[in-house]
C-alpha cells in the first residue's frame, strides 16, 4: 500500500481550519452584473449583500461588491469589480494582470484564529502587516459601541489581525502575503462571532 502521509506533518503545530467561508471573484469593469445574473440563473444564488464605491473606497481607490448566496445561505461568493480612483485599485490590478476574471482570495474559516495563525506562522506562512494606529483606532471605536471583543486587542495586534463589527456580532481576519509575485491569489483567515 501507498503512504502518502507527510513526515514532517508530525512535527509541525496543527492548523484546524474548518471549511471555506466564502471564495472572492474579481470582474473587469461593468461586467459584475452579467456574473451575479449566471450565479442567479445556473446556480440559483440569490443576492445576499451589496456594496458601491461610495462605501468601499480610500483616497485613491474604490470598488463594487455583491455577495452572491445559496438559498441556504451556506455559500457565499462576493464579486468585486473596480470603480473609478485616483489611482488603480487591486481589483483593477487583477483583472489587467490575468486579461480577465479570476479568484481574488479564499477565505478559510476557523474557531480560533489566534492559535491557527500562529500555527501557521510557525509553518511558514506569511501574513500582511497592519499598522500599530489601526488598533488605536479600534480601541477607540469599540469604546462607543455595545460590541464586546472577546479576544485580547493586544493579542490580535500582534498577529496582525483585523476586527469588523458590527450591533450583531464581530468577524476577525487576516491576509496572506499573495502567494506568488503580486497581485495573484491570496488566503483569507477568518473567525466570526455572530456576523455575516
Amino acid at each position: 500500500p501507498f503512504n502518502c502521509k507527510d513526515p514532517l506533518e508530525e512535527t509541525l503545530p496543527p492548523v484546524k481550519l474548518q471549511y471555506i467561508d466564502h471564495v472572492v471573484g474579481n470582474q473587469p469593469d461593468l461586467e459584475m452584473e452579467s456574473a451575479c445574473e449566471m450565479y442567479e440563473s445556473v446556480f440559483n444564488f440569490h443576492r445576499f449583500w451589496s456594496v458601491d464605491d461610495s462605501q468601499i473606497h480610500t483616497e485613491y481607490s474604490s470598488l463594487r461588491s455583491i455577495v452572491m448566496a445559496d438559498f441556504h445561505e451556506r455559500i457565499k461568493m462576493p464579486l468585486n469589480e473596480p470603480a473609478i480612483g485616483l489611482k488603480k485599485s487591486q481589483i483593477q490590478e487583477f483583472v489587467e494582470y490575468y486579461g480577465g476574471a479570476g479568484v481574488q482570495h479564499i477565505a478559510l474559516k476557523t474557531d480560533d484564529i489566534v492559535t491557527s495563525v500562529r500555527n501557521l506562522r510557525t509553518r511558514g506562512l506569511e501574513f500582511l502587516t497592519i499598522p500599530s494606529v489601526y488598533y488605536d483606532d479600534l480601541r477607540s471605536r469599540l469604546s462607543t459601541v455595545d460590541t464586546k471583543i472577546l479576544e485580547d486587542i493586544a493579542i490580535l495586534q500582534e498577529l496582525h489581525i483585523l476586527v469588523d463589527f458590527d450591533e450583531e456580532g464581530y468577524l476577525l481576519q487576516i491576509f496572506t502575503k499573495p502567494l506568488q509575485d503580486r497581485p495573484t491569489l491570496f488566503i483569507e483567515i477568518i473567525q466570526r462571532r455572530n456576523h455575516q
